[in-house]
């Protein structure tokens, strides 16, 4: 008996493992002959296990989906994959947070010891950008993703803090973007594309008809989100985008910098390539470092240094006034 159950859960594991499986081909996995096989298929069947048979040159079997979820068999690095992921689930927003928790404890309770100390050891904490938005409901989650893999017309109320007439569009992506789930569209009745946030979509139902995806511009979606996030409608980069030197070691500067260009000069001298959504957004996020500014262009760069020079000695001189009058803190 126990060489029998050990072989059903090796059977079970390579069931889980592909869609189909000749039957030969199992059989010889499991060093069996093809009708222990079918015995344990049946046995397999017995505890709820949703197993079809396929015939053909290769006909086999294949684990299919039932009206219940059968006991799943996962090996040691699925297991603490599923662990971690369950860990983060809890920080996604998506309304699965209490769920994902009770999920995580029953994994934790079946897991062998071995693989329970490697999981309590490992705590995973997912540290979001604080958003004050409420979280996104995991049915309206499923709506659209549902119309972006059906490729069909969604309309859906929008709550963007004025009346506004039902939105008509063609759903492309679901994606999440600095702690918020967004849907991008191509928007029927404006004839561009559009990204909403999910916590503020109410989907109409039934849905529309079936339409044929566009492109999105710059070729993929997290091109096309980071280019809308970022002010642009090009392939990903920022519209501004400008180069200077700066006093400092590069080593200073490039911890700080995310997705820009740092190159040493000396040891206490760098280059920076930066892109930003606007110039003076640029020359502020320059501006930050403690440090004297050489700019090598554009000129736009240079513009935007002066424009914000004449608005902090504006901003000085209301102080200075200020202070003179007997201003106090």
């Amino acid at each position: 008996m126990p060489k029998t159950s050990a072989r059903l859960l090796a059977l079970l594991s390579l069931l889980q493992a592909r869609r189909d499986w000749p039957g030969a081909l199992l059989a010889e996995r499991l060093e069996v002959s093809p009708r222990t096989v079918r015995r344990d298929v049946d046995r397999l069947r017995e505890l709820g296990y949703p197993i079809v048979a396929f015939k053909g040159p290769d006909g086999g079997y294949r684990l299919d989906a039932g009206t219940e979820l059968p006991p799943l068999l996962f090996d040691d690095e699925q297991a603490v994959a599923l662990a971690i992921a369950l860990q983060i689930a809890t920080t996604a927003g998506a309304g699965i947070e209490e769920a994902a928790a009770r999920a995580l404890n029953t994994v934790r309770q079946v897991m062998p010891a071995r693989l329970r100390h490697r999981i309590d050891t490992l705590q995973v904490t997912a540290v979001e950008r604080p958003v004050t938005d409420p979280p996104v409901d995991s049915g309206v989650l499923i709506a659209l993703s549902a119309a972006v893999h059906a490729r069909e017309v969604l309309r859906f109320d929008y709550d963007n803090g004025e009346p506004t007439p039902p939105r008509r569009v063609q759903p492309h992506h679901l994606v999440t973007w600095g702690g918020r789930w967004y849907l991008v569209a191509w928007d029927l009745d404006r004839e561009d594309w559009r990204t909403f946030r999910a916590d503020r979509i109410t989907p109409r139902t039934p849905t529309g008809p079936r339409f044929t995806p566009r492109e999105l511009p710059g070729g993929t979606v997290a091109t096309f989100v980071a280019s809308r996030f970022r002010g642009s409608d090009g392939a990903g980069t920022w519209p501004c985008r400008g180069e200077v030197i700066l006093d400092l070691p590069a080593a200073a500067v490039s911890r700080y910098i995310r997705d820009g260009i740092v190159e040493e000069l000396g040891p206490d001298r760098c280059r920076l390539v930066l892109g930003s959504w606007s110039w003076p957004g640029l020359a502020a996020t320059i501006g930050r470092f403690d440090a004297d500014i050489e700019v090598v262009g554009p000129a736009e760069l240079k513009d935007a240094f002066a424009h914000l020079a004449r608005r902090y000695a504006n901003a000085a001189e209301v102080v200075i006034t200020g202070l003179g009058k007997g201003w106090t803190g």
